[in-house]
């Protein structure tokens, strides 16, 4: 028997309802196959927040390092500010140096694209954003606070290592998928530095890997690309800030953001990754019991896979596929009446 030590952070929101609809799908999973999941809830977040002025407890890091893998929820609430929620997820991605951001986006059969007469087949993307530097890096702040003459700095910062390295993992994922192109982000017309030298790093790794075909895009016209020609996007390699954005795109374009998983992976294994849907907490929904878990079971799936089981990742992703498939039941932002737990229950039964 492999055991796998789990950390379950549900957090905010309608984070709160996916994240066991999550674990029920898994568990259904993993019945039979010799594989056990050991999940330890910990209850940090915005509440957590409200009652101690902590997103987490003071040794969180250390307790979090222990385990395999990290299983999240959402983060966020109206109640607190989001400079406050950003000590929680973006501080996990740094410590445990989750570089990698991957986010599979993907029409699947059965479910309609806001783009007309868009099938399956023209909307199969993964984004490989780094996710550890850039944009987010938090260097900056504020001066004169309050006054006419108040400034505020946000620092981005590019380093050779990380632009290198998330460059490095998005041509070799590339070169294992059938189209095997890679299209960069940038916005060196603009942002004559970072992006000019994420430009140079590209250039250089792009020798590496001949057999890849790499195109190099504006950050603007790159979204635009994916709405009017989603079908010539395969890879897509991007700093934190434009990853953050493009995803959100292709999620909306392939239905839902409900049904769009992420992993935040250190691919050297020194620390655990941690697996999320890319949705919100969204609070206007949140207690009603009708957000879309399959965001949060396919990261489950994600999951399943970065601890070595490709083939339960493959029945999870399959019994996802058939339910929308089907139809039958979905919830409502896929045009449905269907509950969280209807969707569960459905995919654990289509395992």
């Amino acid at each position: 028997m492999t055991t796998h030590r789990i950390a379950v952070i549900a957090g905010d929101g309608i984070g709160k309802e996916v994240i066991p609809a999550g674990i029920s799908v898994l568990k259904a999973a993993i019945r039979g196959s010799g594989v056990a999941l050991e999940f330890t809830e910990l209850p940090w977040g915005c509440e957590h927040y409200l009652a101690h002025q902590r997103m987490m407890d003071e040794d969180g890091f250390d307790r979090l390092r222990a385990f395999d893998a990290i299983y999240l929820g959402a983060i966020g609430d109206p109640r607190v500010p989001d400079r406050i929620t950003a000590d929680l997820l973006l501080a996990i991605r740094r410590r445990f140096d989750q570089y990698v951001n991957l986010r599979p986006m993907r029409l699947l059969a059965g479910l309609s694209s806001p783009l007309a007469s868009r099938s399956a087949a023209d909307i199969d993307m993964v984004c490989v954003r780094e996710n550890s530097e850039g944009e987010y890096a938090p260097i900056g702040g504020r001066v004169h606070v309050g006054t006419d003459n108040e400034v505020a700095q946000q620092v981005s910062v590019f380093t050779r290592k990380g632009v290198e390295r998330i460059l490095r993992y998005a041509f070799e994922l590339a070169s294992g998928r059938p189209r095997r192109t890679i299209a960069s982000a940038t916005k060196s017309n603009a942002l004559t530095y970072s992006m000019v030298f994420w430009d140079e790093v590209a250039e250089q790794v792009r020798r590496d890997y001949p057999a890849v075909e790499y195109k190099k895009y504006h950050v603007d016209a790159l979204a635009a690309r994916m709405i009017t020609h989603p079908q010539t996007v395969d890879v897509i390699v991007s700093s934190n800030l434009f990853g953050d954005i493009l995803t959100d795109i292709g999620s909306a374009i392939s239905g839902s953001l409900g049904i769009a998983p992420g992993a935040n992976i250190n691919p050297e294994r020194k620390y655990p990754s941690m697996f999320e849907p890319i949705h919100g907490s969204a609070p206007d929904i949140a207690g009603k019991g009708i957000a879309n878990p399959i965001g949060a079971i396919w990261a489950g799936a994600l999951m399943l896979e970065h601890l070595g089981h490709r083939d339960l990742h493959d029945r999870v992703v399959g019994a996802i596929e058939r339910l929308v498939a089907t139809g039958t039941v979905r919830t409502p932002d896929l045009g449905g009446t269907s509950t969280t737990a209807d969707v569960a229950k459905t995919v654990s039964e289509q395992l």
